[in-house]
């Protein structure tokens, strides 16, 4: 089966030596792929790279079997993506937003509109002005912008920031249908490790800018508890492995 996703040796360094280096990873159709990592790990960047929304400086990214670098517009037209917080014209309505993102798609109904709206929960404020909803409401906007066009790959920042459980329980259940149902793949960073246990298959660890750790999700929980136990004490080994190479390279100094 073709790789929906296949992310080769890519790096992408800034002037404070943050980044991302020689990241491998490797999707297929249907799976639901939780990116782990502290803040400033590299989370962002690596999304961002794959979105083309940044260029790497090594490696490569293949979308469906197409380069990103040769073939960026087709690729990208079957990915949907919120990536860091939404923006929005606030003196616009949700209704009126959504039909400037369906312009770039020109396959799209009015009819696909009023469905994104009813699967998000927001049909009953279709007309109301986005500067009048809660932080709650605009995620759930954004994430009806990302699923629209019915895309195969999509990929979520910090997706449940602002839901409350109720609608951390909808997100929960609308991912899960649309990779039963349509086969589509996710790829899901955030913090929220108890989510991501109940909905992912796999599970990529990065710290310091490398993918550290990389599984099922039903593996790394034959060797602990919860996902949130694990992910604490591969971390902890990391920061170990860390201190050790600044020692010993202290020692080579000497």
């Amino acid at each position: 089966m073709k790789p929906i996703l296949e992310v080769d040796q890519l790096t992408k360094s800034y002037r404070n030596k943050r980044g991302i280096r020689q990241i491998r990873l490797c999707l297929h159709r249907g799976d639901i792929y939780g990116l782990l990592g502290p803040n400033g790990s590299g989370k962002t960047t690596l999304l961002k790279t794959i979105t083309g929304l940044i260029h790497s400086d090594a490696g490569t990214v293949s979308l469906f079997g197409e380069s990103l670098d040769e073939r960026k517009t087709p690729a990208l037209s079957r990915v949907g993506c919120m990536i860091e917080s939404a923006d929005f014209y606030d003196y616009i309505n949700a209704e009126q937003y959504l039909r400037m993102v369906a312009r770039y798609y020109p396959e799209l109904t009015a009819k696909d509109i009023q469905d994104v709206l009813v699967s998000v929960g927001l049909e009953a404020f279709a007309r109301e002005k986005i500067k009048h909803f809660s932080t709650g409401m605009k995620q759930r906007l954004a994430i009806a912008a990302a699923i629209l066009p019915n895309p195969e790959l999509i990929i979520l920042d910090e997706p449940t920031n602002g839901l409350d459980v109720e609608g951390i329980v909808w997100f929960r259940e609308l991912v899960r249908k649309m990779a039963d149902e349509k086969h589509t793949t996710f790829i899901l960073s955030s913090h929220m490790i108890h989510e991501l246990e109940q909905l992912c298959n796999r599970v990529g660890i990065i710290y310091g800018g490398e993918l550290i750790q990389e599984g099922e999700v039903k593996d790394l929980l034959q060797e602990s508890q919860t996902l949130e136990h694990y992910y604490i004490g591969r971390l902890s080994r990391a920061k170990e492995e860390e201190s050790d190479r600044a020692r010993h390279l202290v020692n080579l100094a000497k």
